[in-house]
């Protein structure tokens, strides 16, 4: 699930959690995320939160200068679905900058080759959501403010997030 946690949401024993948070500095805008384990859980969440890191980290490589957007969801999906989990398509990454959500979008999945065209100066998000299960996910219609996504099989989610900076050399981490 993705959300704005409610009263009644309890954090129990075996629960993984991502925190979502956003920085603006001098009318720049970053967006990071992290994921926790309450105390201790299953050996498949826990698969799934490191694999999900590692689709971060893997997409994070994948950007190169003058590379596309697709390379990165390419080389994300590519793990992801090594273990048969499913890549979100209905989220994205995003430009970031004097607004929140800017070009490019950056999808999670995608062909090599295709996509915007990554150059130095670019500022954006990847922050693939990667499910245990199917990619599908809905939109909770009786949530107040519009942000509960549930997976498609209300099978746990797990997602990480860094804000980059594309160089001549590669990205540098914003959000570290």
């Amino acid at each position: 699930m993705h959300g704005i946690p409610k009263e009644e949401d309890v954090l129990q024993e075996g629960d993984i959690i991502n925190v979502d948070f956003t920085t603006i500095l001098d009318g720049y805008y970053a967006d990071a995320s992290r994921m926790f384990i309450i105390g201790k859980t299953t050996p498949e969440k826990e698969q799934l939160v490191r694999v999900a890191k590692e689709c971060l980290e893997i997409g994070a490589e994948a950007a190169k200068p003058y590379s596309f957007v697709g390379d990165i969801g390419h080389a994300i999906s590519k793990h992801a679905e090594k273990y048969h989990y499913g890549v979100v398509r209905d989220l994205c990454g995003h430009g970031v900058g004097l607004k929140f959500h800017e070009e490019p979008e950056v999808a999670h999945f995608g062909r090599r080759g295709q996509g915007m065209l990554l150059v130095p100066g670019m500022v954006f998000t990847i922050e693939p959501m990667i499910n245990m299960g199917t990619w599908k996910v809905f939109i909770d219609a009786d949530d107040e403010y519009g942000w509960e996504v549930i997976t498609g099989d209300e099978l746990p989610s797990a997602q990480w997030e860094h804000t980059f900076l594309m160089t001549e050399h590669g990205v540098e981490i914003l959000t570290r």
